[in-house]
């Protein structure tokens, strides 16, 4: 493909995402299957592209008054020192520059107000200043970069010392993760889309996941012997790191009522030798015994605004209405996890969203509702100190280097 048919391609993209929830990679996969010319190189500097945009889209939008695909796109290419005439040439690229479009490029843009600089929508400007106050600026620009590649080590089937050492030998850039005990972190871009092909992969030495999920799987507090339910599992990440740290011993029941979401787990566990996991889409029958569990993980379905490095389409599709859909959601499983948590047995409350109201709030919420759990101190059971990690742990790419995510811990009177 010529520089040009690529940036046409990006704009396409771009536009299609307008109108679609599926996430930005899986959409990139589709549209790349269907178009089999486009080469390693080609699929390369579109998806680079696209991603650039969505994480800069605010500014770009700011730049040329306009947020259309194409806009962006001028205000991308301006930014990186381009000239977008060389370009927007007709043919296989972009339409030449309208005359509109040449008079915004000469023009000087009016200052950025601080939602477009931090490259979050206006509306949810109080929100983010009660979750970082004057760090605000600092913990938005954070979250405009690349994120690098975290890595679990199964301590099931490996020792983090001897991954280390093996994908080292097999050409990658890793160092041990700096809080976690288990965890691996490669640079962003730094050949991490091999990693699923790696033989230490495919025989279940390690599993992707950020190191602030693999601290909340660890606050958790699972043991050899527990009955544990992970409410919401998804795809079964923290599953997986619950089974290593009961070394398989005891039970796990992985739920999630959307069979699709939660397929990929069979597979999974498979891989990760964790026979201690069973999986179901539907609530009651023998799995679920007397449906009081010692541990119950609740990571709840949430905004995503933690993950924003990884994802920044979700910065843009994120609607107040969706929030406060979101937020009865969290608060109806909460109410959920706690008649599954046995007296004495403890409730882990996560997610990977920055917003004080799925979080902070939502708990408050929760102990006024409940007076039989206690919130307990999470740091407490925590040996060294790590950034944000005090009664809750709340992490975020400029105060811990992880995705942002919440957890509180709690527990039932009783036992």
């Amino acid at each position: 493909m010529t520089p040009a048919a690529r940036l046409q391609a990006a704009i396409e993209i771009l536009a299609a995402l307008e109108t679609t929830q599926q996430p930005v990679d899986r959409y990139l996969k589709d549209f790349f299957r269907a178009r089999r010319y486009a080469g390693a190189k080609d699929r390369r500097a579109i998806a680079e592209r696209v991603f650039d945009i969505l994480r800069h889209r605010a500014r770009f939008a700011h730049r040329m008054g306009d947020a259309n695909p194409r806009a962006l796109m001028i205000a991308a290419m301006l930014a990186e020192g381009e000239d977008p005439a060389a370009l927007f040439s007709g043919g296989y690229g972009p339409g030449p520059l309208s005359q509109a479009e040449r008079a915004t490029i000469t023009a000087t843009p009016a200052p950025a107000p601080p939602h477009v600089m931090g490259e979050y929508p206006e509306w949810l400007a109080p929100s983010l200043q009660r979750a970082f106050g004057a760090r605000l600026p600092e913990e938005m620009a954070a979250l405009q970069s690349r994120a690098p590649v975290d890595l679990r080590v199964n301590t099931l089937k490996a020792a983090r010392a001897n991954v280390l050492a093996a994908l080292k030998a097999e050409g990658f850039i890793v160092a041990a993760t700096p809080y976690s005990p288990v965890g691996i972190r490669i640079p962003p871009g730094e050949g991490s889309a091999a990693l699923a092909n790696s033989p230490l992969f495919l025989s279940g030495a390690f599993e992707f996941q950020d190191e602030a999920a693999q601290i909340a799987a660890a606050l958790a507090g699972a043991e050899p012997g527990m009955r544990v339910l992970d409410l919401a599992t998804g795809a079964g990440g923290k599953a997986l790191a619950l089974a290593a740290a009961m070394n398989n011993q005891g039970s796990i029941l992985a739920f999630d009522d959307n069979p699709r979401r939660l397929a990929p787990l069979v597979e999974r566990a498979a891989r990760a030798g964790a026979t201690c996991i069973t999986s179901a889409s539907k609530r009651g029958g023998p799995l679920w015994a007397n449906g009081k569990f010692d541990l119950v993980f609740l990571d709840a379905p949430c905004s995503g605004t933690g993950t924003w490095r990884r994802q920044p389409e979700l910065r843009w599709r994120l609607t107040r209405e969706r929030l406060g859909e979101l937020v009865r959601l969290q608060d109806w499983l909460l109410d959920d996890a706690a008649r599954h948590t046995a007296p004495g047995g403890r409730l882990l409350y996560a997610t990977c969203s920055l917003l004080p109201e799925e979080n902070e709030e939502r708990v408050a919420a929760f102990m006024a509702r409940n007076p039989a759990f206690r919130h307990l101190d999470a740091a407490a059971s925590w040996a060294a100190p790590i950034p944000g990690l005090g009664r809750d742990f709340r992490a975020s790419p400029a105060t811990t280097g992880t995705d942002g995510f919440y957890c509180a811990l709690l527990q039932r009177d009783g036992g």
